[in-house]
């Protein structure tokens, strides 16, 4: 049985489902907020009771088959089974039923007087499922839902299907570049299924993105590197690994350096950079908007504000007098950011190539956040102003060890010592 709000997109979620050989079962559903397809507690009212163990179901810290109290919107029964026969959505077939008038709970009423395990399964991404309007609510907001839940749909895959018999029927909002001066999206050739990926996610936000062909690090080599003007900073060792730089973080860090030189030569005041690799928060363009109005009336000073990114501090002040802004403490990741024109050009102001690191070493560097001071002695100009949104309005589509995920930094060849003696032997003949 499958509620209209369901959104299944694994193809192999009915066949899983049958083998796991029970009575009832139904798949994990996420939605763009806590709201699932299960009640891992129930009141002695029989209304929902939230536990300790909704969470790490529902995010799948503790992945399994769960016996819980109530599933709903989409359930599997197996009809063989005898005690199937004592299943029902009516509660004048139930003895003794003492509770509300409600099909799902009397369902589930029914399973547990019955002795019916009810089970949901988070082994896979199974699919979504869309928060029910509020009595005050309008079809606009759960339109904007049904946004959001797309947008959750495609952090997963760029595979959202629409038949052509209801296409007349599907209105996407006009594209703007959400009151930057322009949005840019940093993608590599080779990685044609994220562009397809951030094309659907740019149609369903209305957003306005021009396409930055990412610089591949497995391009790279010697020569293209010295024409460039790249030099490795010598004393750069990564700080987890303990490795050199990779190729592809020199790619990554080259990607970041166009949008910057395209940033002062078309004299943008603001622009947004994104990554391929992301996944927006619900009401993202609701959020911006929120963030550049708070720039706008306090009136700030900033070079570059994190949309995404990996805290490595503990604590942060707020920006005094925002609700929505901190100033941001040593961070790593470039996943999403506004940056200004005063910041593009403190960034390549900064001579960077001369003495390249990864790009998400370099800009808590400039902020005067890092603790490497040895890496920071060689950027005498450490006055770029970064801020974050708090909370994050982007994160990652998938991080490191979860099955999809692909990065094309790590993954890379590395840059050696004796590569970075070579370059500077030329560099002296």
């Amino acid at each position: 049985m499958l509620d209209a709000d369901v959104f299944l997109i694994n193809p192999s979620t009915i066949r899983n489902l049958i083998h796991k050989e029970y009575t009832v079962v139904a798949p994990l559903l996420r939605s763009d907020g806590m709201y699932s397809n299960f009640w891992a507690g129930m009141t002695t009212e029989h209304y929902y009771l939230r536990t300790e163990l909704y969470e790490p179901i529902l995010f799948r810290e503790k992945i399994d088959c769960h016996n819980v109290p109530m599933i709903h919107s989409v359930v599997l029964i197996d009809l063989r089974r005898r005690y199937s026969d004592y299943l029902t959505y009516k509660a004048e077939k139930l003895t003794d039923y003492d509770g509300p008038v409600d099909d799902i709970i009397t369902f589930a009423i029914g399973a547990n007087k019955s002795d019916v395990s009810l089970f949901v399964c988070n082994d896979d991404i199974y699919g979504f499922i869309m928060v029910p309007l509020e009595n005050d609510e309008t079809i606009a907001e759960d339109m904007q839902r049904l946004i959001n839940t797309k947008v959750e749909m495609l952090a997963f895959s760029d595979y959202l299907p629409l038949s052509d018999d209801l296409k007349e029927f599907v209105i996407y909002p006009e594209k703007d570049t959400l009151g930057v001066d322009n949005i840019y999206m940093i993608n590599l050739l080779r990685r044609p299924e994220r562009r397809r990926r951030m094309h659907r996610l740019f149609e369903e936000l209305g957003i306005r993105a021009e396409i930055i062909d990412a610089v591949d690090g497995r391009a790279l080599n010697k020569s293209s590197l010295k024409k460039w003007g790249v030099i490795p900073m010598s004393e750069y060792s990564d700080p987890y690994h303990k490795r050199p730089m990779t190729m592809g973080e020199i790619g990554c860090f080259l990607s970041h350096y166009i949008v910057w030189q395209k940033v002062l030569e078309h004299g943008y005041k603001s622009v947004m950079v994104l990554e391929d690799d992301v996944r927006f928060e619900p009401f993202f363009r609701q959020k911006v908007d929120y963030v550049l109005a708070e720039l706008s009336n306090l009136k700030l000073e900033w070079d570059l504000i994190y949309m995404g990114r990996k805290k490595l501090v503990k604590s942060e002040n707020l920006v005094e007098g925002s609700k929505f802004l901190v100033r941001a403490g040593y961070s790593y990741w470039t996943l999403g950011y506004i940056l200004s024109e005063s910041g593009a050009k403190k960034l390549i102001d900064a001579m960077p190539l001369e003495k390249l690191i990864p790009v998400d070493e370099f800009l808590p560097i400039l902020s005067d956040t890092h603790p490497e001071k040895q890496w920071a002695a060689q950027f005498p100009t450490r006055d770029l102003i970064i801020l974050s949104t708090n909370p994050l309005l982007i994160y990652p589509s998938h991080y490191t060890g979860e099955d999809g995920h692909i990065s094309d930094t790590e993954d890379s060849k590395l840059v050696h010592d004796t590569f970075i003696d070579n370059l500077e032997k030329k560099e002296e003949l």
